[in-house]
């Protein structure tokens, strides 16, 4: 019997490989890391020779010292919204433009030209927008003709690597769900949306589901990668698929946050949630049926961590040399300093905003700054700040969902202030996961696991990630923040006339 399931998770810094055996235990992780070329103010590239350099090497080491024959499958999760460019040999054409690039503004107002944006929005699930695969592909046609000539396909970065080792050109509906072309209801490729944008539907891959067995690991790659020839290969799904599933939200109702560099909070629905606002998005899940509708906010740990790390070196130095985590240190400023932060609000906005603003011209922000301020007051602030603006996105869902309870996942849910203060805000059960940095990989491997029938169904991810402990919220703590809340809002609507004027300083 084959034992063990690979997975790999192609994110934006690097590929992280994990080895699990299908009773749940994480055996090994090895991150590869490769680089992202950031120019022209809002453009982002990766090189995909740079994935597959990546994966090869972390497989290789992954599987020192294992029987390269009891691999049961191979998965992955990979970063969504993406644009490979490919020809019909499956090599990449051009550097891949990702998910964080915002170039092609121009061809996503082409595209609202042929729709409202809420019929764009009740087709795909998401608004109209730069950062998803069509309009890149779009920007391609417009500028580089001779490049797009040869295009055969477009895909994802996971897909990439899928036709490197079966031969076959795919993506699955999670992935489709990303590119601002896939119709949510019947699941296909959008034939209106195609036509609207100029391009020809022969451009998009075959449509599969994310525990189709897209083929095996052929002769020919065998040696090059490090896995056994004949290995089932299956598709996988996108990060933030990968990471509800990693999170055991697989069944409807099922909610859970992940707080990381970007934050989002989700839920496992039936169907997709179309806010009137169209503040928050739909992927479609692993699970066959279901859906995640989503927020996702540009920079919360981003934002957090940077006014941590302006602030607060001597509590990182102190920490090192008491041999303490840094998030101890930090704990003890989040408590010093009481709900509202004695009158200092902070709009979280270092990068704009996706999910509740939709704002790229939006800026970080303090407003209240007085001399009687401590740095303790600033770090909470900005953690309320960053806390407060996911509290929308959770709102949202409280429309259509009852959402008492929420699994945590992602760094920097290793802090236990941070995880009460999120529990206050918020009103609800917060729920710590074990592995908060695996989740994602987690979910491949459970994907694989499904997908070859090692594993019955996604209930068995309940073998992979368990709850560690939780934190309730405080009912009047919960009731002291709402007019906190209510000046957050306020402090937003003010600074908006302000954000386009400084946009052109």
């Amino acid at each position: 019997m084959r034992h063990y399931l690979i997975a790999h998770d192609l994110g934006t810094s690097g590929d992280k490989a994990t080895l699990f055996d299908t009773d749940g235990n994480l055996i090994r992780s090895i991150t590869s890391a490769y680089r992202t070329h950031f120019f022209n103010a809002n453009w982002a590239e990766q090189n995909p020779q740079d994935w597959w350099k990546a994966f090869c090497e972390s497989t290789k080491a992954l599987l020192d010292g294992f029987d390269i024959k009891e691999v049961a499958a191979i998965s992955f999760s990979g970063q969504m919204m993406g644009c490979v460019p490919v020809d019909k040999n499956g090599d990449a054409l051009r550097p891949a433009i990702i998910w964080a690039d915002q170039r092609a503004t121009k061809q996503a107002g082409q595209l609202l030209t042929a729709f409202t944006p809420f019929e764009f929005y009740h087709i795909t699930g998401h608004r109209v927008s730069a950062s998803y695969s069509i309009e890149k592909l779009m920007w391609l046609r417009d500028n580089e003709p001779e490049i797009f000539s040869k295009v055969y396909r477009i895909l994802q970065p996971k897909d990439y690597l899928v036709q490197k080792l079966t031969g076959r050109f795919a993506t699955d509906y999670s992935d489709a769900s990303g590119t601002n072309a896939l119709d949510l209801q019947t699941l296909s490729w959008s034939q209106k949306i195609i036509t609207a944008s100029g391009l020809d539907l022969s451009l998009f891959p075959e449509l599969v589901p994310s525990t189709e067995v897209v083929g095996e690991v052929t002769p020919g790659i065998s040696k090059e990668c490090g896995l056994a020839v004949g290995t089932p290969v299956v598709m996988g799904a996108g990060d933030g698929v990968c990471a509800a599933t990693g999170a055991a939200s697989v069944s409807s109702g099922d909610a859970y946050h992940y707080l990381g560099s970007s934050s989002w909070i989700a839920y496992t629905a039936d169907k997709p949630l179309y806010d009137p606002e169209m503040r928050t998005f739909n992927w479609v899940h692993m699970v066959a049926g279901k859906f995640c509708p989503t927020g996702t906010m540009q920079a919360a740990g981003n934002s957090f961590n940077y006014i941590r790390e302006m602030l607060c070196d001597g509590e990182k130095i102190r920490a090192e040399s008491e041999g303490r985590s840094v998030y101890d240190v930090v704990n003890d400023m989040l408590r010093s300093s009481p709900i509202g932060s004695r009158g200092l609000i902070y709009l979280p906005y270092l990068l704009g905003e996706r999910s509740p603003r939709w704002n790229p011209l939006a800026r970080g922000t303090y407003i209240g700054l007085t001399m009687e301020h401590s740095r303790g007051d600033l770090v909470h602030s900005a953690l309320e700040g960053v806390l407060m603006n996911l509290s929308i996105i959770l709102e949202c869902f409280r429309r259509e969902q009852s959402i008492d309870s929420l699994r945590l996942i992602g760094g920097l849910a290793q802090s236990d202030e941070i995880c009460k203060m999120l529990a206050d805000i918020f009103g609800v059960r917060a729920v710590l996961m074990d592995k908060l940095e695996e989740a994602t990989s987690t979910g491949a491997a459970v994907c694989g696991g499904v997908g070859v029938g090692v594993l019955p169904d996604f209930s068995a991810v309940t073998r992979f990630i368990h709850p560690d402990r939780s934190f309730e919220y405080d009912p009047v703590r919960h009731a002291d923040y709402e007019p906190v809340k209510a000046l957050f809002e306020d402090c937003y609507a003010a600074m908006i006339p302000l954000y386009e004027r400084l946009s052109t300083l």
